[in-house]
């Protein structure tokens, strides 16, 4: 049995690990990593892969970043050629990116089987890219891990075909459990920063319809500003880049820091008063460590962490996120949504049999 596994932006990265460990203990499972690098920087990428022990990709494919058309085409040229030489019996994917939608329909068109993790998300807005790949990625795989039952109905919806389609739980869920402990013990961020537990909120945006709109991403730096405490604000590649490109400047109040690593962010997360994101991944995380959450989309794929009431959707507006974040307490308690912890088990499981 050989496993394809194709990733290449940071989330992945945090999701292929209880996968990989699980397929390394069943004796019978070949692996083979592919890297795109579609997140290129080392703070993106290389340290995901120190922290989390993942073994090096068998290939890389260099494409780093450009416009969607140019990543995708990229990766499905360069890819091609490794999976006809591999001839593998499943091409993992994961989640919603470039990287996730290219190699679907590469393995798709040469007839291997794909197997998509994280299947079944929806936000009903067609404007992100994330959903076009998705709803792509879904509908040429041949196997469908959903982490939640919501997924699992939004492809009911579809028309999908319940046999294909294998309600997990959440990888992400296995990995933030499996790394807490390692976090707690190897991270030094709040010492490093300064800041006391659950005295600052922390901020994330990269999602490209805040990052790419100088009036979003102006908004939201104006809204960190005026929450009267202190934010700490960890700035993607591309976030850096817009807030120069539009000269839009953070108010002294907001910790301006470079990317952290897995374990810094588990920390982060878990010791924030609040959070405010447009990443999805962090949304779930904030939920595992029930940790009040400020949405800065207008939709979310995690509907479960806003029916717990964890989870706010305030946009872009700055009054409504300076409301949110005034107003964020905890929310309900009660079963996982996201599953027992053993997900990357059962897809194993699943793969492996017969």
């Amino acid at each position: 049995m050989k496993i394809v596994t194709v990733v290449g932006a940071r989330p992945q990265f945090i999701k292929i690990a209880p996968v990989i460990a699980a397929a390394s203990r069943q004796p019978s499972v070949e692996q083979v990593l592919v890297h795109t690098g579609q997140h290129y920087d080392y703070a993106m990428s290389k340290v995901f892969f120190d922290e989390l022990s993942l073994p090096a990709p068998d290939y890389h494919l260099e494409v780093g970043s450009g416009t969607h058309g140019t990543q995708t085409g990229l990766i499905m040229e360069r890819l091609e050629p490794i999976l006809f030489k591999e001839s593998p019996d499943w091409v993992l994917v994961y989640g919603d990116t470039n990287s996730t939608l290219a190699a679907a329909l590469t393995a798709a068109k040469i007839h291997q089987p794909v197997a998509h993790v994280e299947a079944g998300l929806r936000s009903f807005n067609k404007a992100m890219p994330e959903e076009i790949n998705r709803i792509v990625a879904d509908h040429v795989s041949a196997l469908l891990f959903c982490p939640t039952r919501t997924a699992v109905k939004n492809l009911a919806a579809e028309g999908v075909d319940s046999r294909l389609v294998v309600n997990s739980g959440d990888v992400m869920y296995d990995a933030a459990l499996l790394s807490l402990q390692i976090a707690e013990r190897r991270s030094t961020i709040l010492k490093t920063l300064g800041v006391d537990s659950k005295e600052y909120v922390l901020a994330t945006i990269h999602r490209a319809e805040n990052t790419d709109s100088a009036d979003n991403l102006r908004c939201v730096v104006d809204a960190l500003g005026q929450l009267g405490r202190t934010v700490v604000f960890p700035v993607h590649p591309r976030t850096a880049d817009r807030l120069r490109r539009f000269d839009i400047a953070a108010a002294g109040n907001v910790r301006v820091i470079e990317p952290v690593g897995y374990f810094d962010m588990l920390m982060l997360e878990k010791s924030a008063a609040a959070i405010l994101t447009d990443s999805g991944g962090v949304q779930k995380e904030a939920f595992f460590f029930q940790v009040p959450c400020i949405t800065l989309r207008k939709e979310t794929e995690w509907v479960e962490t806003v029916e717990a009431g964890w989870n706010t959707i305030a946009g872009t507006d700055a009054g409504k996120i300076m409301a949110a974040a005034r107003d964020a307490k905890p929310g309900k308690n009660g079963a996982s949504p996201y599953g027992d912890g053993k997900a990357a088990e059962k897809i194993i499981e699943c793969l492996v049999k017969p």
